[in-house]
């Protein structure tokens, strides 16, 4: 009995994890078409319109989703082996958030709408449909980023400290007559100033407070290029770093990409 069980976990496992045989990338497909409903579902539900015309057909439809959601999370639970491993998984906890907010929306309505987090699941794609040079191209993001990341630490510093000083500066010039109620509430206005957002709820009256504010607005021009030529740089060096890995025995030209067969240079064959 307990061979069975056992058995017939394995073959649920292969099902539900593996991409490699027919009834897995069935699985996974149905899986993500049912994802996208779900997904339409909640954001066509949050159209007040829609909700009050179609509520039963979308509460029916919410329930069948739930119940999908519900039987696919158990089913990967009971047949994972390492089932700490998955629950504290990118995918465990996705998984988990999915179908938690519809059961806590009986009790707070609004946070069922949580439910579109499942969409991430459709990162699934690239392993069922073998798109390999994808996930290439965004491994080598991601080591771009990594590689940035000190370099945008000390940036995002060097903003927090502007924004707190000019916040600073503009509740001491302003004040709460002219909005500036806070130094908190400065700051917030001068995030919006220095991201170029320029909501208009707050905005400076004195000659010093508008010559202060230009100043930001001026400076925020040259620190938003910043952190797009760091990571810009860190990604050629990345790109670069990959491609050159081929040298040639001839004439010793280091400058082939991994998939050259000759040199560029004087024509010879290219070994690994």
């Amino acid at each position: 009995m307990d061979f069975k069980y056992e058995d017939f976990k394995d073959k649920v496992y292969n099902i539900i994890f593996g991409t490699d045989t027919l009834a897995g990338k069935a699985f996974d497909i149905m899986l993500i078409v049912t994802i996208l409903g779900n997904s339409i579902l909640v954001i066509a539900e949050s159209v007040d319109k829609i909700r009050n015309d179609y509520s039963l057909m979308l509460q029916g439809l919410g329930m069948f989703f739930l119940i999908v959601f519900s039987i696919e999370y158990v089913l990967r639970l009971m047949v994972v082996r390492k089932k700490t491993a998955y629950l504290f998984s990118f995918f465990g906890i996705i998984d988990f958030l999915a179908i938690i907010p519809v059961y806590l929306g009986f009790i707070i309505p609004q946070i069922r709408f949580l439910v579109v987090i499942r969409i991430f699941r459709l990162l699934r794609l690239f392993a069922i449909f073998k798109m390999g040079r994808y996930i290439d191209e965004s491994s080598q993001l991601l080591r771009a980023l990594k590689a940035s990341r000190p370099k945008i630490t000390v940036f995002l510093f060097t903003i927090l400290f502007i924004i707190v000083l000019v916040g600073s500066l503009m509740y001491i010039i302003e004040g709460p007559e002219n909005g500036f109620v806070n130094i908190p509430e400065s700051m917030y206005w001068a995030i919006v100033t220095v991201s170029t957002v320029g909501y208009g709820d707050i905005s400076p009256q004195t000659p010093i407070g508008k010559l202060l504010s230009s100043m930001l607005m001026i400076i925020a021009y040259g620190i938003l290029a910043v952190p797009t030529g760091i990571i810009s740089h860190e990604l050629a060096n990345t790109s670069k770093g990959e491609k050159i890995t081929k040298v040639c025995k001839n004439c010793a030209t280091y400058a082939h990409a991994a998939e050259d067969k000759y040199c560029a240079r004087c024509g010879s064959y290219l070994e690994l």
